[in-house]
């Protein structure tokens, strides 16, 4: 089957809130890769756009939602970074995630994981939310520990940077393959989880 030929639009979302971070260093090389393969990259960092506590008395009616929100809902697919603090992901991604669902349903969440323990159990809390939102996700994520797959400079080593490659590619292809799919559930008259979402 030949890929879709579209432009995939893509928000990457850097779930931490310390200005020097190791998940950002390794986001931005990854960022340089999906734009190699597809374009421009939209970008979320928790350090410099700030998202107060969510509470769902007053989160819609805040100002900077409006504006989040039009990217999330320009988005085809959601890359998320984040550190593993005690097994879970970051209090700042899993707010910014609180804050939207329906936005979410149809489309493609990646993730990767600054982890001392491989971050497993960060991956999957990430696909449980993507699941929850009716999202679909990459069935890998990219764990890195910043001992051992970055150098001196910050540099990713040779491991670390074939599969940020890796995962550049498939969010990239499964993503357009998504986007497409999502387009035509929309558009149609057929049942499906989409349905609900059609105007």
């Amino acid at each position: 089957m030949n890929e879709p030929q579209q432009t995939l639009s893509i928000l990457m979302v850097v779930g931490n809130r310390a200005k020097k971070s190791k998940t950002r260093t390794v986001m931005h090389r990854l960022r340089g890769f999906l734009e190699q393969e597809n374009g421009p990259v939209d970008y979320f960092d928790c350090a410099e756009e700030d998202m107060p506590l969510f509470n769902v008395e007053e989160a819609y009616d805040r100002p900077a939602f409006a504006n989040i929100r039009q990217r999330i809902l320009q988005a085809d697919a959601y890359v998320l970074g984040t550190p593993d603090y005690h097994g879970s992901m970051s209090s700042a991604l899993k707010n910014f995630l609180d804050h939207f669902w329906k936005e979410f349903a149809g489309k493609f969440f990646a993730s990767v994981v600054g982890s001392h323990e491989k971050g497993l159990t960060v991956h999957d809390q990430i696909r449980t939310v993507a699941r929850q939102c009716y999202a679909w996700s990459l069935p890998y994520g990219v764990s890195f520990h910043e001992l051992t797959d970055l150098d001196e400079n910050q540099r990713p080593g040779e491991k670390l940077e074939s599969n940020l490659r890796m995962m550049a590619s498939d969010v990239v292809r499964y993503g357009k393959l998504l986007k497409a799919q999502r387009s035509q559930d929309l558009a149609g008259d057929y049942p499906g989880f989409l349905a609900r979402h059609r105007k």
